[in-house]
């Protein structure tokens, strides 16, 4: 039996795994804010919870060492996706009721600890069941699916969200109370889909993700792997130019933490208020269709770009691509254009920007700081700090918006963006850095 699931394909799991692992984090991050927005939340609420709930995926690497010690990572995989499937459940089944906003944003946090968990023990499951060949083989894969279920969650759930409300009664630009009713509707059974989604996946895993592992055998003590995790964090910080990196990685996306949360609801809110006054269903076909497709050109050609003039001579410029759509954002908040296609060229440049400009803070992260003994351990701590350096700055962005108005919270992005174009320009490099085909 065992031998039969080692020969399964990887294409029977690998794309539905990965799908499964970027659900539960594009509804929380970012399909979550259009629907608080709709249901009446203030930006300085929806901005700072959603932020502030994404941390297990800036700490998971402090749990990630005592996952080796009880069961299989296929069980933390099936049993993670069971679990945020009923939870979606809650969180669809809490807009009935008028505390809605506590009840589902403390259901998020616990699914958010089961996604981050979830990510760990898959891709553990990823590196145990595939030889170095088939893990090469399928790196595209998983990185398509799990954009796919960002395409699905931010696309086209958010466009459905949008036809659902107006099927129950929703009309644009009528007040938020008269709405209200329509959209709680409409969002309950959103998240009822998406609980249903991750409920099937786990189901679909418990006979076809392939297990090698008999059970776990206890190796090490608490104590060993807590000691491990210490050398681990020590050993981190006695990187040469430790100090200066982590002021880069928290600094390159320091604007972005900023936008990120904000964006999406300028473009829902009303012309009178700043924002754009855009609908659900316009929001998620600009979002899903050409917002996707601009994020995978902008990732590929970054790709190219960087493999023929290597990291060191492009880090800079792919720094100031990655900044780049926030001048877009800071036009369009001052001359607020109703022109579909001016609004869906600054929501494509902002797709586009991400794609091409997170390529060089990832490879930095891979040639510069994670080498050494540690080199995957180091890359988990970096992509938390990274992570933390997003939600800090996403927690304050609500309450900078509410404050200032969308025209001068952009012009302030602008500003916040400087610190890491300079840190950028002058970092320095520990390794050799060669342009490799």
């Amino acid at each position: 039996m065992k031998n039969t699931v080692k020969r399964r394909s990887p294409i029977t799991w690998v794309p539905t795994a990965y799908f499964a692992m970027g659900m539960p984090f594009i509804a929380i991050n970012l399909v979550s804010t259009f629907m608080f927005k709709d249901l009446g939340i203030s930006d300085t609420q929806i901005a700072f919870w959603t932020s502030i709930i994404m941390m297990p995926w800036t700490l998971k690497f402090l749990w990630s060492p005592f996952l080796e010690m009880y069961k299989t990572k296929k069980f933390f995989v099936v049993l993670t996706q069971l679990l945020s499937g009923l939870l979606f459940g809650v969180v669809a089944f809490s807009l009935n009721f008028d505390y809605f906003f506590a009840i589902s944003i403390s259901t998020m946090a616990v699914i958010a600890l089961s996604g981050a968990t979830h990510d760990i023990a898959c891709d553990g499951v990823y590196m145990a069941e595939l030889s170095l060949k088939d893990q090469a083989k399928y790196i595209g894969v998983q990185g398509a699916f799990y954009n796919i279920a960002k395409l699905v969650a931010n696309g086209g759930l958010v466009a459905l969200a949008g036809m659902l409300a107006e099927h129950f009664g929703a009309v644009e630009n009528a007040s938020m109370q008269d709405n209200m009713p329509a959209y709680k509707d409409a969002w309950m059974l959103i998240f009822a889909v998406i609980s249903v989604m991750m409920i099937l996946l786990g189901l679909y895993h418990i006979k076809i993700l392939p297990c090698s592992q008999s059970g776990n055998h206890v190796t090490r003590s608490a104590g060993e792997v807590m000691r491990e995790l210490v050398l681990v964090i020590k050993n981190f910080f006695t990187k040469k130019h430790i100090v200066y990196y982590i002021c880069f990685i928290i600094l390159y996306r320091f604007a972005e933490g900023f936008v990120m949360k904000i964006a999406p609801l300028f473009l829902r809110s009303a012309r009178d208020d700043g924002g754009l006054g855009l609908s659900l269903t316009e929001i998620g076909t600009l979002n899903g269709g050409f917002g996707s497709a601009a994020f995978v050109l902008g990732s590929l050609l970054a790709g190219v770009y960087v493999s023929r003039f290597g990291l060191k001579k492009t880090l800079f410029s792919l720094c100031c691509v990655f900044n780049f759509p926030f001048i877009a954002y800071t036009l369009l908040a001052i001359y607020q254009p109703e022109n579909i296609y001016v609004i869906g060229a600054g929501i494509v440049a902002e797709y586009f920007g991400y794609g091409f400009g997170f390529v060089g803070l990832t490879l930095f992260m891979m040639q510069q700081i994670a080498p050494g003994p540690h080199q995957m351990s180091h890359y988990a701590f970096a992509s938390g700090i990274m992570n933390l350096g997003v939600m800090l700055p996403g927690m304050m962005s609500g309450f900078f918006s509410d404050m200032l108005g969308y025209r001068d919270f952009f012009i302030y992005v602008l500003l916040a963006a400087i610190p890491g174009l300079i840190v950028t320009y002058f970092i320095p490099f520990t390794y050799n850095d060669e342009a490799k085909k």
